[in-house]
């Protein structure tokens, strides 16, 4: 057993009880954390971490892995921010390097906004000009945006404008299509892609984890379960699964499960939650200084309310600001989410909410209000209390564009915000344009919810941001986009470090019910933490994205070091 203790001397080690000098770990768990005099009298492997900066690992608490996964594998449409004719070139220097029975062309990163020749989204024709004789597809840095060319359209089969709830497809002034699809409308296109094998999934997974890794990241909730509708939820568990077995992951996965209807619901919850519950599953263990900690599990049931600020679908009060002609986009209507909510809390599963726009938000309070305001009655009842609370850890995703009133209602429930403070890098170029001054006052209140006592996590939507830490710690501190032109924005609502690193640490363990077991450097908690080249502490707040991760340790095993990923090695 001596072999697998290793002792870390000599840093500036952050944790909850403050800094530390040294710690120790010995089967993937911190035994020792400390002094260096008390550190040293362990016997095993000296490692000197030479006055550099320690943390727990860093939780990204909503992102998309398979998406990610499979936006490796397309064209890099994300730098093409000058112009139109940049994005075509880009996209066609990537074709020329794919192989020939590649059928359909996928790309992803575009953000019309960023556009200086032709301010407009991007259409069918211009991507004709990538080819004309094979289906090409450019999705939106949001991913609630997809264009694709003429080829795509004939074989879609879609000449008009089709109907469908939640989505639509952008028409010229002769109704004809122009190749835009907008959420639920999406599907049109993905349920044409042939569905992939376990392998096909796995291959995704492996490398979008080992990318995560190289950004200090050590655990991850992600939406992977309706990634790609032709894709069964049955095939990406079992994608997980194996890789678990293969000790190909290199960070923890809890997985918001998003089924997208009703019906889809009891199937999932009776072959995947309750047989993981029955392992451990640490959102129904009260004392869960034992539980589970897999790397892979269910953990909250994920629902999509709207579409995107940037897209202008997410579901608005009042029309757009800068387009009167839509509110945006919502995909239900509050009896639908509720009754969403009601099965899951029927059967202790925790819900999270995607909602962008206030009048998303102002559904999803009422429909949270309307389940859990009746079992916090029923559980009081049971208790025989007056008042009480449940720890249910339900939560609203991105919690953008919010009215005064919806912080209280926010409280009153116990809800859980996670954020993306990444998104003000692009989001305040944008946000008084959407939706006028005042709403845009009220939005993005990060600091109001640490002042109102409401627990919140931090996370990068990955694959719409980068799941880049340090520059979602800048954003929060400094409130400016990351090239200090656009700022700050609201500067009452900025975060301390301390503040925003804990974010991405205890925030995110809480949210999966996971802070007794990760989320700081502590005795018997698990040894994932990252070593960084500067103390963000001690540097300009504007260079905090500069901030180099050198090394990455989950399970007390080191992932990622000087550029290079590394297999975890498992206890067993």
């Amino acid at each position: 057993m001596k072999e697998k203790v290793n002792i870390y001397k000599s840093g500036i080690v952050y944790t909850q009880n403050g800094i530390q000098q040294a710690f120790v770990t010995d089967g993937g768990r911190f035994i020792y954390v400390g002094d260096e005099k008390g550190a040293m009298a362990y016997k095993g492997n000296v490692i000197d971490l030479q006055g550099r900066f320690v943390c727990a690992g860093f939780n990204d608490s909503h992102m998309h892995l398979l998406n990610f996964g499979y936006t490796l594998c397309c064209a890099d449409l994300s730098k093409c921010t000058k112009s139109i004719s940049q994005l075509i070139e880009t996209f066609r220097l990537w074709k020329e390097q794919q192989p020939d029975e590649k059928q359909w062309l996928w790309g992803r990163g575009f953000n019309q906004d960023y556009f200086q020749d032709e301010h407009r989204m991007l259409n069918r024709y211009d991507l004709d000009k990538v080819d004309n004789t094979k289906p090409v597809v450019a999705v939106r840095a949001c991913g609630h945006v997809c264009v694709v060319n003429t080829k795509a359209l004939e074989q879609l089969g879609i000449e008009t404008q089709p109907q469908m709830e939640g989505g639509f497809v952008d028409v010229d002034s002769e109704g004809r299509p122009l190749g835009i699809f907008r959420d639920n409308a999406m599907s049109l296109v993905y349920n044409k892609m042939p569905p992939l094998s376990v392998e096909e999934v796995k291959g995704m997974l492996k490398q979008a984890s080992q990318t995560v890794s190289s950004y200090g990241v050590t655990s991850v909730q992600t939406d992977d379960l309706a990634t790609f509708p032709s894709t069964s939820w049955q095939t990406v568990v079992k994608a997980y699964e194996e890789l678990v077995k293969e000790n190909q992951l290199t960070v923890r996965v809890s997985e918001q499960c998003c089924l997208n209807k009703l019906e889809r619901i009891p199937e999932f919850i009776e072959q995947c939650w309750i047989p993981y519950q029955e392992k451990g599953n640490p959102t129904l263990n009260e004392k869960n200084e034992k539980a589970d900690c897999s790397w892979f599990k269910p953990g909250s049931l994920k629902i999509v309310g709207d579409g995107s600020l940037g897209a202008r679908t997410a579901y608005m009060l009042k029309r757009y600001n800068d387009d009167e002609t839509t509110k945006g986009i919502k995909m239900y209507e509050t009896e639908e989410l509720a009754a969403m909510i009601r099965l899951a809390r029927n059967n202790k599963m925790p819900v999270c909410i995607h909602a962008i726009g206030d009048g998303m938000m102002e559904m999803v309070l009422d429909a949270y209000e309307a389940v859990l305001l009746k079992e916090l009655q029923s559980n009081n009842e049971k208790e025989g209390c007056r008042r009480g609370s449940l720890d249910h850890r339900c939560g609203v995703v991105h919690c953008q564009i919010m009215r005064p009133e919806h912080y209280r209602r926010f409280q009153q429930l116990g809800l859980h915000a996670y954020i993306q403070s990444i998104f003000l890098d692009y989001d305040i170029r944008i946000v008084e344009q959407r939706v006028g001054k005042t709403i845009a006052k009220s939005s993005y209140n990060f600091k109001r919810f640490l002042d109102m006592g409401i627990s919140l996590s931090n996370g990068s939507d990955c694959p719409v941001e980068l799941p880049d830490v340090m520059k979602g710690i800048q954003c929060a501190v400094t409130r400016k986009s990351l090239d200090g032109v656009w700022g700050p924005y609201l500067p009452d609502q900025a975060l301390t470090v301390k503040e925003a690193l804990d974010s991405y640490t205890v925030g995110g363990a809480y949210a999966s019910f996971e802070e007794k077991q990760k989320g700081d450097i502590r005795e018997g908690m698990l040894a994932d933490f990252v070593i960084l080249g500067e103390n963000p502490f001690e540097v300009e707040s504007n260079a905090i994205s500069d901030i180099p991760v050198l090394e990455t340790w989950v399970n007390g095993t080191c992932v990622y070091k000087n550029g290079s990923v590394h297999v975890v090695k498992k206890k067993r």
